[in-house]
């Protein structure tokens, strides 16, 4: 029997208070479409005499996890704000420049545009450079992408389900529908 592909799970759950509830539910899914998850909630860190020096720890056991996956699933979610968790985008983009699979999702239907449009209250303006433009004169990517184009465009370029589901508020972080579409794209894929 072939081993199965271990999938890197990113996102900002490890952040939220019911994490590991919401980690083991992901894995046990990622295990039912014949996948070995990954999980970053996973981690033994190694002690260090600072939090900076624990930090550097962190990074290292994540790129680690990534370095023995064979492709990621990351979760596009806002959080924090209008776009994507920073230590996300950051393992997202670590997986495309490895050539490794990959697939992404969010549980916010509105585009990068729409979130970035109403952060400004709407005040956007087509600039006689034709762009749009906020008030603080910054242009707007509008290309109808769930999040900054290099994101959304690195994994549909490469082949990988970008999935786009509208969860409630209450089940922003618990609901796997746009998960579980990327877990069967990418077991219909390999």
């Amino acid at each position: 029997m072939p081993t199965p592909l271990k999938l890197y799970l990113a996102g900002p759950e490890v952040f939220l208070p019911n994490a590991r509830a919401i980690l083991d539910a992901k894995a046990a899914l990622t295990r039912t479409y014949g996948f070995e998850p990954i999980c970053p909630g996973d981690l033994a860190i190694p002690p260090a005499p600072t939090k900076h020096q624990f930090g550097l720890n962190i990074s290292e056991v994540d790129e680690g996890f990534m370095n023995r996956a064979d492709g990621v699933i990351a979760n596009l979610t806002p959080f924090r704000g209008i776009a994507a968790d920073p230590g996300t985008v950051f393992e997202l983009g670590y997986m495309c420049g490895a050539g490794k699979l990959v697939a992404c999702y969010t549980n916010v239907a509105a585009s990068h545009y729409d979130r970035t449009a109403d952060y400004y209250a709407g005040e956007i303006h087509i600039a006689e450079d034709g762009r749009k433009r906020a008030p603080d004169g910054t242009m707007l990517e509008d290309f109808e992408m769930i999040e900054n184009l290099m994101l959304h465009g690195g994994v549909e370029r490469r082949g990988g389900p970008v999935a786009v589901h509208a969860a409630t508020s209450e089940t922003l972080w618990t609901d796997l529908t746009a998960f579980e579409f990327c877990l069967k794209a990418l077991s219909e894929r390999v």
